[in-house]
């Protein structure tokens, strides 16, 4: 359909022009309201071909950069795009924030996400009327990058590691920020970042490896939904490489994602991505090859040096001028950009259907109360004694780090007012509770000169010197956030110690800023002395060649960095007792409530992943001690991915998660913990047991790596979709029903509470490893005490296909499907069986051209790479012996020959073996090397005469032999 609109707009474009040449009125200027391009009446398509027409060449190449320059002659306004709005509006000042997305998620209620998606919208169009800088109709949301590893950076940002459940609940959210309308735009929501990202170490050289099993069920699947829905107006490309070819120039841009839809699509790339190209991922020589090929590739907006679209429109002229582009791909990418532009009512009289919104939105009274229920349908109830709900009456405290604050994530707009877990707790009780954030309070104190680090006492704070005060000058709040970090706040002014480039000042509400300037490590040394060392920019492509640590360097002992062999030794000094105080505060208490957790931009964010996924040690110590103090003792889990817990989940009775929730946290907190609300969150994550349960973050196979719910085999801390209530839910009546199931769930408890009924399926027999369970329908149904609803759940037999590598495309197999559904993916409450009418899967046929790619098992050693850079995937060995497997080959009465197109610089061999990778070598075919690792040759081997009947055929490599294609004939 794509081509044909293309088409279309080039014959309407022919039209107007013999119109005009015929003598038509045309209007003597361009902004006029007649003027066809702002003619709402006409088609989308008819107005983009129209304002192409007016544009000169460089107007269109003009459009292609984020930044996009106003066009006077024509009345048209400067564009941008890239407006962040993750879960509300963020970067432009104070919005409504709701919770983190895997919060949003875990309410597994898209009703309520089209809800918050509409509200997200209006608050960004109400910004349309001042039009403040970094503001757009183009949002950057939402991230639908699979949850595949908890320790991913970016975690919160994303919503599940399944993705039938990404794409109900992406969908929900990009339908609200879109309207809904087929034909106008409230926002054009961007989904992020295709295609497997979910790792932030070496994000732009790492390759995420996808064999065609795990790119078509998996990954694919996670971005289609929102895209086939109209729920999403273009996708963003990642920093990553897809099997050893950037996203930045992944043909699937145009050859996959354009098929989903038949609308236009606006697709961008990530910041500072084009340069990458030439840069860090050395894929092409010159800026102008790497922007073509991005063009050529899909892609239509380039986010790149920032508001300067000087390097990329050159760029694309040198392109022009030297063959590399044509006129008809800028247009192309320029009439991708305009599509959206009109579908936004840009050029329609007073802005269109949604030009009046206006900044009485922001933050408006229905959204406070939005986010409220957000924020209360997010959080899940792990673990539940009969400890919960708690009584508003008697004596209570709140302590712990996060019982009196809300910290706010990169993709965040600004708080407009902050409700915190006590906060909540005492609006709830009507009175004050006692508090106390449990943290050490320390002293230092430099066993060489016998002074202390002293900080500023006014509100700007000052530089970190060595004084001889001792006083409340020279203590710290030492915040532990796991993994060896501490934060340091200031007790002289309450403001957090950070480096700023030239010095370590206490000038900071919040940890924050892309480097995270307020991290350190206190270093034990074996005299038990300390070192303090700056943990602000520590990555492995720090700026620093070394560990850099603190010491006087100023002749007034101001602090500075140092190496670590002129580091100062330090004293630690603990002046008052975090957990003393914590104690103290709940003794004798009839509840008591400890909130732990994370502090979004140092527990793993943009950049940074995680290396473990425990809680910090001195919070886990906090709990167990505040615990023993007072046995009454529920915990509040803050943090956005799943954590081991340690022993806390055995010892204390209830335990609570949420993500940083935004405003209304500690209203939402305090209504599910005195029961005026019912848990009703349910995971959205496998919970694992240990760092050990995960493989490299690298490994984004999840088949052959038995990852996520889906495949993983172990036993889960809490499994996916996993949530406890209040009250309980019988099942019963399971039957099938039309395109679906239908089962009656009853609410046997004694308070209304909503349970997610989950469907689940599983393929008993398959000529391929099949899921364990695979999520394939859900429904979230509010039931009153005794009240018994019939829930219907869509499941058709399509549903149950999977890829077949033997043939490239999706088949059914006949037989038999367990149908389970239940509270979570391991609390399956009924089941039945389903008969399913398919096909069988026929043996391979390798007398076929074969796509080495479309391997059904692999060794270490095997890796995907690009076949050339503008297409394709092969497979090279990093080692000899490195195998493919393809499996039930029928070989018929033998195969005579072996033939392949491999490439490599170095010579190299293709082994044909039966069986098994050292079973019955039938062929060897010798390859001389070639010119480059993307010229390849052709290679042939007579095969023996056991080449024959039906065997598992192995192709082993030998090290740095590229293999694309392969026939045994």
């Amino acid at each position: 359909m794509k081509g044909k609109r293309r088409r279309q707009r080039t014959t309407l474009l022919a039209a107007l022009t013999l119109i005009a040449g015929l003598g038509a009125t045309v209007p003597a200027h361009a902004d006029d309201p007649a003027y066809p391009f702002r003619d709402p009446s006409l088609s989308v398509h008819a107005r983009v071909t129209d304002l192409l027409s007016r544009l000169t060449l460089d107007e269109k190449i003009s459009l292609l950069h984020q930044y996009e320059p106003a066009i006077p002659r024509l009345g048209i306004q400067s564009f941008r795009t890239g407006t962040e709005a993750l879960h509300g509006v963020a970067w432009l000042g104070k919005t409504t924030v709701f919770p983190q997305a895997v919060g949003l998620a875990s309410t597994w209620d898209p009703s309520l996400l089209r809800q918050v998606g509409s509200a997200v919208g209006d608050e960004a169009r109400g910004f349309q009327q001042t039009r403040p800088a970094g503001w757009g109709l183009n949002l950057w949301a939402p991230v639908v990058n699979l949850l595949r590893d908890p320790r991913w950076g970016r975690n919160e940002e994303g919503y599940s590691e399944d993705p039938y459940l990404t794409g109900a609940v992406s969908t929900a959210y990009g339908t609200g920020l879109t309207g809904g309308d087929p034909d106008h735009l409230k926002t054009a929501p961007t989904i992020k970042h295709f295609l497997a990202n979910n790792n932030e170490v070496h994000r732009d050289t790492t390759s995420s490896e996808l064999r065609p099993r795990v790119l078509k069920e998996y990954d694919e699947q996670a971005f289609k939904p929102a895209i086939a829905a109209d729920a999403a107006t273009g996708v963003m490309t990642s920093y990553n490489l897809v099997n050893g070819r950037p996203n930045t120039v992944n043909p699937a841009l145009d050859d996959t994602v354009r098929t989903w839809t038949s609308k236009d699509l606006l697709n961008v790339t990530d910041a500072a991505a084009p340069g990458n190209l030439v840069g860090s991922q050395k894929y092409y020589g010159t800026q102008t090859e790497a922007d073509a090929a991005a063009l050529k590739a899909g892609v239509d907006s380039f986010t790149d040096n920032d508001t300067d679209s000087g390097p990329t429109t050159t760029a694309v002229k040198t392109a022009l001028s030297t063959g590399l582009l044509t006129e008809s791909d800028v247009d192309k990418a320029a009439g991708d950009v305009l599509s959206i532009r009109v579908r936004l009512g840009e050029f329609d009289p007073g802005g269109g259907r949604y030009g009046s919104i206006d900044a009485s939105v922001i933050d408006s009274p229905a959204h406070r109360a939005l986010a409220r229920k957000a924020a209360t349908e997010a959080a899940v109830l792990l673990k539940n004694d009969g400890a919960l709900p708690l009584r508003k009456t008697g004596s209570a405290a709140v302590v712990g780090p996060l019982a009196d604050t809300l910290y706010t994530d990169w993709y965040s707009g600004t708080l407009p007012y902050a409700v915190t877990p006590k906060d909540g707790i005492e609006a709830k009780l009507g009175t004050s509770v006692a508090s106390t954030e449990g943290v050490d309070r320390i002293a230092l104190k430099d066993t060489a000169t016998g002074k202390y680090v002293t900080a500023g006492t006014g509100e700007a704070g000052a530089p970190l010197k060595e004084t001889a005060d001792s006083g409340t000058d020279s203590q710290f709040d030492m915040f532990d956030w796991g993994s060896g970090i501490v934060t340091l706040r200031s007790a002289a002014n309450g403001k957090y110690v950070g480096y700023n480039w030239s010095n370590f000042v206490n000038d900071q509400t919040q940890p924050n800023g892309w480097f995270v300037q307020q991290q350190f490590r206190l270093e034990r040394q074996d005299d038990g002395t300390y070192l303090l060392r700056y943990a602000g920019y520590e990555t492995s492509e720090s700026w620093w060649s070394n560990p850099v640590y603190l010491g006087p360097t100023g002749t007034d002992g101001t602090l500075g960095l140092v190496a670590k062999g002129q580091a100062a030794h330090y004293t630690k000094d603990v002046v008052r007792s975090g957990v003393d105080e914590a104690v103290a505060a709940v003794k004798g208490k009839d509840q008591a409530v400890v909130v732990v957790g994370s502090d979004p931009s140092i527990n793993g964010r943009e950049a940074h992943d995680r290396t473990d996924l425990a809680l910090a040690p001195s919070q886990e110590a906090l709990v167990k001690a505040v615990h023993a103090a007072n046995p009454h003792t529920v915990v509040i889990v803050e943090n956005s991915y799943p954590t081991t817990l340690g022993s806390l989940q055995k010892e204390v009775p209830a335990l609570l998660w949420t993500t940083h929730a935004g405003q209304e946290t500690g209203n939402a907190l305090a209504d599910l913990l005195y029961g005026d609300a019912n848990p009703s969150g349910r995971l959205t994550q496998t919970w694992y047991r240990s760092d050990a349960d995960l493989p490299s973050i690298l490994d984004y196979d999840i088949i052959k790596s038995d990852r996520t719910y889906q495949y993983f085999k172990g036993q889960a801390l809490y499994p996916f979709g996993y949530g406890l209530s209040y009250t309980t839910f019988a099942y019963s009546g399971l039957r099938r029903v039309g395109d679906g199931y239908e089962v009656r769930v009853t609410n046997t408890g004694s308070r209304a509470g909503a349970e997610v009924v989950q469907l689940y399926t599983h393929q008993r027999a398959s000529r391929d490893k099949q899921p364990l369970k695979q999520l394939k329908s859900f429904q979230r149904v509010s039931l009153k005490p005794g009240e018994t609803r019939t829930v219907r759940l869509k499941v058709r037999p399509s549903d149950l296909a999977h890829w077949d590598v033997t043939r490239s495309k999706w088949a059914v197999e006949s037989g038999t499907y367990d149908v389970l559904v239940g509270s979570s993916s391991s609390d399956i409450r009924a089941r039945t069986s389903w008969q399913v009418k398919g096909e069988t899967i026929p043996p391979r046929d390798l007398s076929k051209l074969t796509r080495a790619e479309n391997f059904d098992d692999y060794s270490a050693g095997i890796a995907l790479v690009d076949e050339s850079k503008a297409s394709g995937t092969a497979v090279s060995a990093a080692s000899d012996g490195a195998w493919l497997k393809f499996a039930d080959t029928r070989l018929g009465a033998g195969a005579g020959e072996f033939g392949a197109r491999v490439a490599g610089t170095s010579p190299g061999t293709v082994e044909v073996r039966l069986g098994s990778p050292t079973g019955t070598l039938v062929g060897t075919a010798h390859f001389a090397g070639t010119s480059s690792p993307y010229d390849y040759t052709t290679v042939t081997a007579e095969l023996s005469g056991a080449a024959k009947g039906r065997a598992d055929v192995y192709l082993v490599l030998s090290k740095d032999v590229r293999l694309s294609t392969f026939t045994l004939r």
